[in-house]
């Protein structure tokens, strides 16, 4: 057994959308976790740089997931303190998540290559469960998806794919200066997902493409956080342009299998009622 699994591993977001299932794999394995966020003990905060020192107190290698999302300006040089405080501290062996196509994403990739980890990049594109454990869930529930996104293909990855990739790498042997970039099977449309959505819940749900300006608007009346009405201006407006209609074979790199396609997903989300009224 490695050192990495005998010392707890701090997963950084870690009640998040992959961190809590790493977490979950991880303590399935009698591994110890340290559940890196502001409710955790010790608690972490990366916006207070007093809780980072006691977050990596003894653990033998960190997830890095940034809050809120690496994507947004300031980013990579957070993270890159981060990278550089822990490799001081001994613990070398880092996994960052991080995302397609993202220019703040990118330079956060390499401030942690930089550092002097035994680094693992997880570039990861649109997660499927966007559309049930985010802002989605509401559009889908009202039967009808309005965003600013016309035909272009997103090979949408499914965060239990990325769970998965990440306990193997923060684990195993042979994955150190790897980057995996992950995507599921195949290039869906976001209309097409909708669609895949609503056969699989046997409901109508419509999507519409609207303008930008119409999606700043519904933005705006949500009263989000600046930084998520900006990260999801940047995201639908930059991101999504067709410069990740691309597949790419992190999953069977890291894991030796296919990634879970959407429909799979769909069908078992339907099935925990996320979507019916």
């Amino acid at each position: 057994m490695t050192d990495t699994t005998r010392k707890p591993i701090l997963i950084l977001g870690g009640t998040g959308k992959t961190g809590r299932r790493i977490a979950e794999r991880l303590t399935a394995r009698d591994i110890p976790v340290r559940i890196g966020s502001r409710n955790g003990t010790p608690s972490f905060d990366w916006l207070d740089r007093e809780t980072w020192d006691p977050a990596l107190e003894g653990v033998g290698a960190a997830y890095i997931s940034y809050y809120p999302d690496i994507a947004v300006p300031g980013a990579a040089e957070t993270v890159e303190a981060f990278a550089r405080l822990a490799v001081e501290r001994g613990i070398r062996r880092l996994v960052l998540l991080s995302g397609r196509g993202e220019p703040e994403a990118q330079r956060a990739e390499e401030m942690v290559k930089a550092s002097g980890a035994d680094w693992t990049i997880l570039r990861c594109s649109w997660f499927s469960q966007n559309f049930s454990e985010g802002f989605l869930v509401e559009s889908i529930l009202e039967g009808e998806v309005a965003l600013p996104v016309g035909a272009v293909g997103e090979p949408f990855i499914d965060a239990d794919d990325i769970a998965d990739v990440a306990a193997a790498v923060l684990t195993g042997p042979g994955h150190a200066g790897q980057l995996y970039e992950l995507t599921g099977p195949r290039l869906l449309s976001f209309a097409d997902a909708v669609a895949e959505i609503g056969r699989a819940t046997g409901r109508d749900i419509g999507y519409r493409r609207i303008s930008h300006a119409e999606f700043t608007e519904t933005v705006a009346a949500h009263n989000l956080p600046p930084e998520f009405a900006w990260l999801l201006n940047e995201l639908f407006t930059e991101v999504l342009d067709g410069r990740n209609a691309m597949l790419a074979d992190g999953v069977q790199r890291a894991l030796g299998r296919q990634p879970k396609d959407f429909s799979a997903y769909a069908t078992e989300t339907a099935a925990s009622r996320i979507w019916s009224n």
